[in-house]
């Protein structure tokens, strides 16, 4: 297990409320300003989720509950978890999706939630490309659409190169989406191009074999993205927030062999692009894939894996191999070597802070950052010293959804912190999401209610009408 951060003195005056907090001056808790958007504090939680939703798409009352309870907590914002603009580009099946119209008055009951509780929310459009770890009855046994047809190398996932048919057809659904999203009454959308998925596979130079308009020098890598912006204002116009997440650095080389993508400068060129075609904030990460053993930085539960990965065995022809190397005790060093080898010399906490730092200098609009934080005065000491203007969390807001209240009445680190054990991402192929820390709590049955306490049993179950069987 990975040690917890040691707790760092607290700075400033003791102070009981986000609202003191203010008053005193603490950067945290200043709003920040995006040029259509405000956000009263400097905390958002970042993309996670489970398989709340329905096959189809549509997400439940689970997914709205799970949202809440972070804003409940006190962030400024959230950021949904992953939201498929078309079924083919879902990550995994049980995802809500933004890909019909009739959704739009699901997605407004959702963002009223949130809202209720003086939070916004900015929905993730995102497509999974080559990266789908579950695909589900929609997609199984079909290949999915990307920049390449040289398969995953992680987990073997099948794909095959985008015509410019299928590249039209998605940029028209990211602008549908963004529509949607302005329709339900949302805060503004961010296009998911770290990480992996489907913008990763046209910007990665260690990804994209293309010879088209498409591929080739880091300007036609960029073009998918930058063309996605133009359709999406052409759509919205230019008073709906967009942000753009991306991969600082690709560190495409989990398998030794590969080659290791985009470096930092390349990344710096494209937030300078994404800024003049109509973005108005960064988010900045780090990786070629997820999970990638920068992101999210922490531990690697191997024991839990060998009894939850075979759920991904069917999705990609080396999943039965790393199976077994989750499996067997003595296989384990191996995949140990390979994952554990990229993290030597990076902190958890802040793994992309100098990443960010180096494109904030690079552009005009606020610059987000993700990464295992969760000490206050290391996140006031990156916005206040211009690193960055807002920090992205959570498996620390997982571990704790009261985190943000915590750090206003004066706390510097939770009384139970995220230990990074990073057992919530090994239990989410076959389990509901949440902390599987049983050491946070004070039994296995408390932390089984604590996972539980999002799912709330439909008080208005009906009869469906005739026409809709």
């Amino acid at each position: 297990m990975t040690d917890v951060l040691p707790p760092r003195a607290a700075t400033g005056p003791i102070i009981r409320t986000p609202a003191d907090a203010a008053a005193a001056g603490d950067p945290i808790f200043q709003p920040l300003h995006f040029r259509n958007l405000t956000v009263k504090n400097r905390i958002f939680r970042s993309n996670i989720s489970g398989i709340f939703d329905n096959q189809d798409g549509s997400l439940t009352q689970t997914r709205i509950n799970w949202e809440s309870k972070f804003a409940k907590g006190g962030v400024g914002a959230i950021i949904s978890s992953y939201v498929p603009v078309l079924m083919e580009g879902r990550i995994i099946a049980g995802y809500a999706t933004v890909h019909r119209d009739e959704f739009i008055p699901l997605w407004a009951k959702l963002g009223e939630a949130v809202h209720s509780f003086d939070a916004k929310y900015i929905m993730q459009l995102s497509h999974s490309g080559r990266q789908m770890d579950l695909p589900g009855v929609h997609n199984q046994m079909r290949p999915s659409l990307t920049s390449t047809s040289n398969r995953e190398t992680l987990h073997g996932f099948l794909c095959r190169a985008m015509t410019k048919g299928d590249i039209e057809l998605t940029i028209n659904a990211f602008a549908a989406g963004a529509w949607r999203a302005r329709e339900a009454g949302l805060d503004g959308v961010e296009l998911h191009a770290a990480n992996g998925y489907l913008f990763t596979q046209f910007l990665s130079s260690g990804i994209n074999d293309r010879t088209d308009e498409y591929g080739g020098s880091l300007k036609n890598r960029a073009r998918f993205l930058l063309d996605v912006i133009s359709a999406i204002r052409s759509r919205v116009g230019r008073d709906f927030h967009l942000q753009v997440k991306l991969s600082a650095i690709d560190r495409n080389n989990v398998i030794p062999w590969e080659h290791k993508g985009n470096t930092l400068a390349d990344t710096v060129q494209v937030a300078q692009w994404v800024e003049a075609a109509g973005a108005d904030a960064i988010h900045v990460s780090s990786g070629s894939l997820f999970p990638h053993p920068l992101n999210p930085p922490g531990d690697l539960p191997i024991d839990i894996l060998a009894v939850t990965y075979d759920a991904m065995i069917s999705s990609g022809v080396y999943g039965f191999r790393n199976f077994l190397l989750f499996r067997y005790p003595l296989l384990r060093p191996i995949f140990h070597w390979i994952w554990f080898r990229m993290k030597k010399g990076h902190p958890i906490e802040g793994v992309s802070l100098e990443e960010a730092r180096a494109i904030k200098a690079a552009v005009s609009v606020p610059v987000l950052c993700t990464g295992g934080f969760q000490t206050a005065s290391f996140v006031r000491d990156a916005i206040s010293g211009g690193v960055v203007d807002g920090v992205s969390i959570a498996r620390s807001l997982m571990a704790n959804k009261d985190l943000v209240q915590q750090w206003a009445a004066g706390h510097d680190l939770p009384e139970k912190p995220c230990t990074y054990c990073n057992k919530c991402l090994a239990n989410a192929p076959k389990n509901p999401m949440g902390c599987y820390e049983e050491a946070r709590f004070p039994s296995r049955e408390a932390m089984i209610d604590e996972i539980m306490s999002v799912y709330k049993p439909r008080a208005d179950m009906r009869i469906p009408l005739a026409s809709e069987l």
